[in-house]
């Protein structure tokens, strides 16, 4: 790209960004007009806590999913002054931890009026900023300060500042607890670093694991064997009936709304499209980076849903649809600012990480993505079902930086070598390698099938190499090298609980 082209696209992008911001100026000029006592009159409404001693009775019958035991002790600390950033996409139940997480605080003796819920994009909040929300919260309780109280901001990025804004209320409340959400995640983590740096700390809320997929149907203990201290999943009892499992998680299982209402999962594209894609790409996306060719990063975006677990390259990209690279590049980072998809890079055969890199994987997530724009998924397709798993596989590690943002894959520039998955330790050594495949077949052909996964653990001394299967768990050694064959099903369900309780891939 030549300095003209650069120069055009920048001022493209400075139009629309422009245009927005003109767009919200005239909104909050209206919305200034509105009455004080409606906007703590609306306060109240979304509190119900302060008159009913507890939350809403819907939300209240909810089961806790398992990451609420990882973040509400973030969420009560208050000796340390820092403000907690709940991250995640959309819909999967942020803003339902926030309500459960103000009743735990009831439930522990706080006073339900010193505990205030603000969600940022009711349209009456839109127009003040963190502080004149505050004003209004003290005067809708009675109350003349904020020390020990819990300030919940929810969607929070629709705020623009919110960070500058945030820290300086960190700074200012220093026996205020601070938390705030939002779906934006990659911009979310930008800012807190950028300007949040000592003063927050995030916390990324994933789709659902197929660990508490399994939990939330109460289907563990009918399908899964634990060992003796009950702290990782050993084999399954029906491996035919787990199969069946994950390929209904595959297909609309990283959504806590899905698994119980029936609708949805008879067609989940049109709850997914709605309340998912549609508004990440309609609404978050344009209002944070001032996008207006939205129909061509739609289209885009569907693309790389269809090559998600694909190694792929710019230039593949620019001639499919037609797309010049510089906005290629700056569509995959608005995609994955919106915790749409996960990018990750490639190392060469000696674990080497590349500096000139045009090659890529991208990742979904959320694998249910995929059937509820695709089409469901069915054991008709194997192909497509490898790269599903593989994808699901991926998405159980988005939790926990410490291990995605050390995952890469490895291609190996003679012949058509490839491992899926490779993992670094801070000194840049391989720690693990994992082939991920939808079938038994390879178990006794490994020394062709996985050829290529032999020779780069020979060659990087890696003694141990983790392969999945459909339906075979079996180790075997060759040539120094132990093959630990485990179904793709209870590996991806070990990632996920092995997450949460702190335990190794095994």
């Amino acid at each position: 790209m030549n300095n003209i082209d650069a120069c055009i696209i920048d001022k493209v992008h400075f139009i629309n960004l422009y245009n927005t911001y003109q767009q919200i100026v005239f909104i909050r000029l209206i919305m200034r007009t509105v009455p004080e006592d409606k906007i703590k009159q609306k306060l109240h409404e979304l509190n119900p806590h302060w008159h009913l001693g507890k939350i809403d009775v819907d939300i209240g019958r909810l089961i806790k999913r398992r990451y609420f035991d990882l973040f509400f002790p973030l969420a009560s600390q208050f000796s340390v002054t820092r403000a907690v950033i709940l991250m995640g996409p959309r819909r999967v139940g942020k803003t339902v931890m926030l309500q459960q997480a103000i009743q735990e605080f009831i439930d522990k003796g706080k006073n339900p009026k010193d505990i205030v819920y603000i969600p940022i994009d009711v349209t009456v909040f839109y127009t003040y900023n963190l502080e004149d929300l505050i004003d209004f919260y003290k005067q809708a309780v009675g109350i003349s300060d904020i020390a020990d109280k819990i300030i919940i901001f929810d969607e929070v990025q629709s705020l623009d500042g919110w960070d500058r804004q945030l820290k300086t209320l960190v700074d200012q409340f220093k026996h205020t607890k601070f938390i705030a959400s939002g779906s934006a995640a990659g911009a979310l983590k930008r800012k807190s670093h950028e300007s949040g740096a000592g003063r927050f700390v995030d916390f990324m809320l994933p789709p659902l694991t197929f660990c508490e997929y399994l939990e939330l149907l109460n289907l563990t203990s009918s399908l899964i064997l634990f060992n003796e201290y009950g702290n990782k999943a050993t084999s399954s009892k029906d491996i035919n009936k787990l199969n069946a499992e994950f390929i209904n998680y595959l297909n609309y299982g990283g959504f806590p709304e899905t698994i119980f209402n029936q609708d949805i999962r008879n067609d989940p594209t049109k709850f997914i499209r709605e309340s998912i894609v549609d508004k990440v790409i309609q609404k978050d996306l344009p209002s944070i980076y001032g996008i207006s060719n939205v129909r061509e990063l739609d289209n885009f975006f569907h693309y790389l849903i269809y090559q998600t677990g694909n190694e792929i390259s710019y230039q593949k990209l620019c001639e499919a649809s037609g797309i010049s690279k510089p906005t290629i590049v700056r569509y995959i980072e608005f995609l994955e600012a919106a915790f749409l998809i996960r990018v990750i890079k490639r190392v060469d055969e000696n674990g080497t990480r590349m500096k000139r890199n045009d090659f890529l994987k991208v990742y979904l997530t959320n694998p249910s993505m995929y059937s509820a724009l695709w089409g469901l998924l069915s054991n008709d397709d194997p192909d497509t079902l490898g790269h599903l798993v593989e994808t699901a596989i991926f998405s159980q590690w988005v939790h926990d930086p410490t291990w995605i943002d050390r995952l890469y894959y490895s291609r190996f520039k003679r012949g058509d070598g490839e491992v899926d998955m490779v993992h670094l330790g801070q000194d840049l050594k391989i720690n693990w390698c994992l082939e991920v495949k939808w079938s038994d077949l390879h178990v006794d052909r490994y020394n062709s099938e996985l050829s290529s996964l032999l020779r780069f653990c020979e060659k990087n001394k890696i003694q141990k190499a983790h392969i999945t299967t459909k339906s075979i768990h079996k180790n075997i050694t060759t040539n120094n090298i132990e093959l630990a064959f485990r179904e793709a099903a209870l590996v991806c369900f070990n990632i996920g609980h092995n997450l949460i309780y702190n335990s190794n891939l095994g």
